[in-house]
């Protein structure tokens, strides 16, 4: 998997507090999201305060990781779409996900997510987590650009 050097997140909101994706948030998860042609792409490692039993994710660590890996692959195209500089600042208006099997928490796992619908405002990505080319959780989730006078809508 071909991962360039800096991360949206990185690169677009390096002062964003996210637990899940915020750079500044140092006791956070850390997502690192890479474009890749249409998908956006994401490596990953649990530590042992992440598990739900002693090996394993915890399943909220889970959906956190897909919920912002899926909001930044909403923000990035919604920013492509619209001819925009940088990404508008997206929230999650829902998100589903389906625990196929038990995740390995010490070992690299893999996030990818694609758009499935896209309008002016919103879109709906569809994301995958996997480790070693098995699926471990799935997503579908809307996330909808923000204007002046949401709480996000400064965020990065």
């Amino acid at each position: 998997m071909f991962i360039p050097s800096q991360s949206l997140q990185d690169q677009f909101a390096p002062h964003n507090a996210c637990f899940g994706c915020g750079p500044s948030n140092l006791k956070g998860l850390q997502i690192k999201s890479y474009v890749d042609d249409e998908r956006v792409v994401a490596v990953w490692q649990g530590q042992p305060f992440h598990e739900a039993f002693p090996g394993m994710l915890n399943g909220g660590i889970i959906g956190a990781l897909l919920d912002c890996h899926s909001n930044w692959t909403a923000a990035y195209h919604l920013m492509k779409r619209s001819n925009l500089e940088k990404p508008p600042c997206t929230v999650t208006a829902y998100f589903n996900v389906t625990l196929k099997r038990p995740t390995p928490s010490d070992k690299e796992i893999q996030l990818i997510a694609k758009i499935q619908e896209i309008s002016e405002n919103s879109a709906i990505v569809v994301a995958e987590l996997n480790f070693d080319n098995k699926l471990c959780a799935s997503c579908t989730g809307k996330f909808v650009a923000v204007s002046e006078g949401h709480p996000a809508f400064h965020r990065w």
